[in-house]
């Protein structure tokens, strides 16, 4: 609004009532995963992998002898 112009508006405070105000921290990101889950995670399937290419290399051997 300009100066010369008057509001319609009159600001009204309550006499009775609470006031409420809120810090609110800056916003952290976290991350989905944290690194060490990745890491385990990493493990976890490079250990499923390898009981899986043994498994398969067991079954193949084994039907060679048959």
């Amino acid at each position: 609004m300009s100066e010369g112009v008057k509001s319609v508006f009159q600001k009204v405070l309550p006499k009775l009532g609470q006031l409420f105000v809120e810090d609110v921290d800056k916003l952290k990101l976290v991350p989905l995963k944290s690194l060490t889950l990745e890491k385990l995670e990493k493990m976890q399937q490079t250990v499923q992998e390898t009981i899986h290419t043994h498994k398969m290399a067991e079954k193949e051997q084994h039907q060679t002898n048959q």
